[in-house]
């Protein structure tokens, strides 16, 4: 069974730091690309960033350009995001997805439970 598993959502005050996990299971990561989302109820879904473990292509959302940066462990199968200087507005139910190929036309599959990220005093 192919799966992506999301943790490390919490809790943050402004200005704090989170790091995000997707591990994947059933399936290796090598020839994909993987994308972090993110959602608030009730409004569009949102893309955050893309690293594509096939060809090396990254994308980042320009309202987290400085703060956010996603890599990816190969021995782990896995791809953080890294969450710097967080503010109110980032808080948000965050999904990682994984498609084949390059950052610049993937086509995501396969979709995470999503983990919950609040920012607030």
């Amino acid at each position: 069974q192919k799966e992506l598993v999301e943790s490390g959502g919490d809790l943050m005050q402004p200005g704090g730091s989170l790091r995000l996990s997707c591990n994947a299971s059933g399936f290796n990561l090598d020839y994909y690309a993987i994308g972090w989302f993110r959602q608030v109820p009730g409004k569009e879904r949102e893309g955050v960033s893309c690293v594509s473990r096939s060809d090396g292509s990254t994308y980042i959302a320009e309202s987290v350009l400085g703060r956010f940066t996603s890599s990816t462990d190969d021995i782990k199968n896995t791809v953080y995001l890294q969450m710097n200087g967080l503010k109110p507005e980032d808080t948000a139910v965050y999904f990682c997805a994984a498609g084949l190929g390059s950052c610049v036309v993937v086509e995501y599959d396969y979709w995470g439970q999503g983990t919950q990220v609040t920012v607030s005093s």
